[in-house]
């Protein structure tokens, strides 16, 4: 992709809260926090479920997935801005823009596909429990994986080529503190109508597909709850499949906003502050949100340190 292409941009100033020096010092110790909690639980989330033989199920080879991608997530922007935070330079240069927009836009497209397997998974769980090890065979979930994360990517190839054909007229200060589809469309010097609808389209399919699997799975659900006459068996349920509704409901909700409602409906700084939650607060929780009164979990962290006692 070449950085002229008609707008002689050689690289970007990425502007973030530049003009809030006393937040920028608090939010470097805030997100450096967040950023070690992050790297920590979705680290111990992957090695338990490698070291832990109950943990060896569809379930946790899918969390693994989600917590593997949110170290990538996050990495793929936080340390960067801790950087800009710090000093004085604040640039990008266009390769790394478009290196950094294509890496997020694909972990955040295969987050959508991944919610909407996991859901499934939840399904089989809870409707198909006699069938469950047939149903979700390691094959099919290894291979539902790999589909989640290459159709993520073929469609951050897409949007993020969509996005730099736009042409910028030397324009390069974004406001924000990463490269990402809102704040580089405010860059363009043409009408972006067909640009933003293009986006849109394909924004909503990888939004809405997945809600659609979502909405089956926590129909059906809902159905096989309201026949389980035990307490205990429901709350069996809503154990197995809370914590991923949680999530679910985190992440949809902030995607939504940042990206279906019009730019012009909410402030720049509003803008920034939503991505700091999908980017750092939402992979953060993530790990405490599964782990949070789940007993296999628990269990495994116990015997990982009862054998680094010994």
């Amino acid at each position: 992709m070449d950085p002229k292409n008609g707008s002689s941009v050689t690289g970007f100033i990425l502007l973030g809260f530049s003009d809030r020096p006393q937040l920028e010092r608090v939010l470097f110790v805030v997100l450096l926090i967040f950023y070690l909690l992050t790297l920590l639980g979705n680290t111990s989330i992957i090695a338990l479920s490698r070291l832990d033989p109950h943990l060896q199920t569809p379930m946790y080879f899918f969390l693994s997935n989600l917590s593997f991608l949110d170290l990538c997530y996050t990495t793929s922007t936080v340390p960067q801005l801790l950087v800009h935070l710090r000093g004085t330079d604040k640039s990008i240069s266009f390769s790394g823009c478009v290196a950094q927009l294509f890496v997020s836009l694909g972990l955040g497209c295969t987050e959508c596909i991944l919610l909407g397997v996991m859901a499934l998974d939840c399904y089989a769980a809870v409707c198909r429990p006699l069938h469950y090890t047939v149903i979700m065979h390691p094959r099919l979930c290894a291979l539902m994986a790999s589909a989640s994360w290459f159709t993520g990517f073929a469609n951050s190839s897409l949007e993020t080529v969509l996005i730099f054909l736009i042409p910028l007229c030397g324009r390069n200060k974004i406001e924000h503190f990463f490269c990402e589809v809102p704040p580089l469309l405010k860059l363009a010097c043409v009408d972006t109508t067909v640009y933003e609808s293009e986006i849109l389209f394909f924004s909503m399919i990888f939004l809405f597909i997945p809600v659609a699997l979502i909405t089956f799975s926590y129909g059906r659900i809902v159905r096989a709850v309201l026949r389980i006459k035990s307490a205990a068996g429901q709350r069996k349920v809503f154990g197995t499949c809370g914590s991923h509704l949680t999530v679910v409901s985190l992440f949809y909700g902030t995607a939504i906003y940042a990206y279906l409602q019009p730019s012009n409906n909410h402030s720049q700084d509003q803008g920034k502050f939503i991505s700091l939650f999908y980017t750092i607060v939402t992979p953060m929780v993530n790990p405490v949100i599964y782990t949070l009164r789940n007993k296999d979990v628990m269990g495994a962290m116990e015997k990982v340190f009862h054998r680094g006692s010994i």
